[in-house]
C-alpha cells in the first residue's frame, strides 16, 4: 500500500489550520462558468484571507495553480449513469488533477454504489504524491478511510446522500464526533454563514469549507429573493 507525502502533509497542517477553504465552483454553465472566471474568484478569495481553494475541473486546477501557489483541493465532478457517485470517481481523475497541480485530491467518501473502490481512490491520491480528502456522509465511513491513511475527513456529503431530505444546518453533530476522535475535519455543506464557519473552528474543525455563500452568485441572490418575497407576502 502507498503512504501518503508526509513533507506535503505536514506542509498542508499547518498552513491550513483553523482556516477558511473557498470553494470556487461556478454554477453549471452559467455566466461565471469560465476558466477566467474561477481563477478570478480563487484570487478575489485569497484576497479577502482564504488560505485554501477548492477547485472543480482539471482545467480550472491547471489554471489557478499557475496563478497562485495557496493549496488547491482538486476534484473531477461526473454525472454517472450507473451510479449516485459524483466527486472524482475514476482513478484517472485523480492523476489528472496531480499533474494539473492539486496538493489534496476529494473524491466521495460515501458507501454507496461506485465504480472505483474508496481505498484504491486513496492509494492513487498517495501514489501520485498528494494528500486525500474524503468527502463524507457518516461517522463510520470517514472513521475507516482516516484509519487508511486519508489526511482529512470532511463533512461534505452529509445531508446530500438523500436530495429530498437535506437539513438547512450543517451537520454540527457529525464534525463533533470525528474531532473527538481526533481527527483532522474539514467542515463543509451548508456553512453559509460567518456564524455557522465560526461554530464549526469552536467545535474543533481543522477548517472550513464555503462555497455558495461567497462564489456563486445566483445562489447569494437568490436568498435575497426569496426573504424579499416572502416580506411581500
Amino acid at each position: 500500500m502507498s503512504v501518503v507525502n508526509k513533507t506535503l502533509e505536514k506542509q498542508l497542517l499547518s498552513s491550513l489550520k483553523q482556516s477558511l477553504i473557498a470553494s470556487c465552483q461556478p454554477v453549471d454553465n452559467g455566466p461565471m462558468d469560465k476558466v477566467e472566471h474561477v481563477v478570478a474568484m480563487a484570487l478575489a478569495a485569497i484576497d479577502g484571507g482564504a488560505k485554501g481553494i477548492r477547485i472543480e475541473g482539471v482545467e480550472n486546477v491547471r489554471a489557478v495553480a499557475k496563478s497562485t501557489s495557496i493549496p488547491i483541493v482538486g476534484i473531477v465532478k461526473r454525472d454517472l449513469d450507473d451510479s449516485p457517485v459524483r466527486i472524482t470517481p475514476f482513478i484517472e481523475d485523480v492523476k489528472a488533477l496531480a499533474e494539473a497541480g492539486a496538493s489534496i485530491i476529494a473524491f466521495d467518501g460515501t458507501d454507496r454504489e461506485r465504480p472505483t473502490a474508496m481505498l484504491d481512490l486513496l492509494e492513487a491520491i498517495h501514489t501520485a504524491g498528494c494528500v486525500a480528502m474524503a468527502d463524507c456522509a457518516d461517522f463510520d465511513t470517514g472513521m475507516m478511510l482516516a484509519k487508511h491513511g486519508c489526511t482529512f475527513i470532511g463533512s461534505t456529503m452529509s445531508g446530500y446522500t438523500d436530495l429530498d431530505n437535506t437539513p438547512s444546518e450543517p451537520d454540527y453533530a457529525l464534525v463533533t464526533r470525528w474531532v473527538e476522535q481526533g481527527l483532522n475535519v474539514i467542515a463543509e455543506g451548508r456553512y453559509n454563514s460567518p456564524a455557522r464557519a465560526a461554530k464549526a473552528i469552536e467545535l474543533g474543525a481543522f477548517s472550513v469549507t464555503v462555497g455558495s455563500a461567497i462564489t456563486r452568485v445566483e445562489h447569494i441572490a437568490q436568498w435575497f429573493v426569496n426573504s424579499i418575497d416572502s416580506a411581500k407576502k
